[in-house]
């Protein structure tokens, strides 16, 4: 009877699922553009599937868009879609390409919690491709905020 007792006891306890233990799952959003992961592959470099269609990030001073200052706006390299103007893009020292705003509407935000710690996370509003992450140690005579963005997820179309 013990024993019975005793594995009864043990199968209950490896049986438990605390919600605690439950990692939350982002919910699956539609966006305009919605493509296959080949379709994706077959479009973007492998860098930019990376970064783009598996959150990855980029090596920091990497990208030639981190120190592009011309005027022109910053669009997503997967769909085209505008995604932050030149007018606001600073040199935050980081090695990412860096921007005090966003174009409202065009860029979406979820909650990282990749490193153990909520970050905020942007993607593109059109297509869904992660973009970076935004930040409160931004210029201060601005918004506050620093849009850490992967220079590879980004397409610049210079002023004409």
């Amino acid at each position: 009877m013990k024993k019975i007792i005793a594995l009864l006891t043990i199968g209950l306890f490896f049986s438990c699922n605390s919600s605690a233990q439950k990692k939350e799952t982002k919910s699956e959003k539609v966006f305009p553009v919605t493509k296959t992961e080949t379709e994706w592959k077959n479009e973007l470099t492998a860098e930019q599937y990376y970064v783009l269609r598996e959150a990855g990030t980029e090596r920091p001073f990497t990208s030639a868009l981190n120190k592009e200052y011309r005027e022109g706006t910053f669009h997503c390299a997967a769909c085209n879609t505008p995604l932050f103007k030149s007018e606001h893009k600073f040199d935050s020292g980081t090695g990412w390409p860096s921007f005090d705003r966003e174009i409202k509407g065009n860029v979406d935000f979820s909650t990282d919690y990749n490193l153990g710690y909520a970050r905020t996370e942007e993607h593109c509003a059109t297509c869904g491709g992660h973009l970076g992450h935004v930040f409160n140690d931004g210029p201060r005579q601005t918004t506050g905020k620093r849009h850490c963005i992967n220079g590879v997820a980004l397409k610049f179309v210079p002023e004409k």
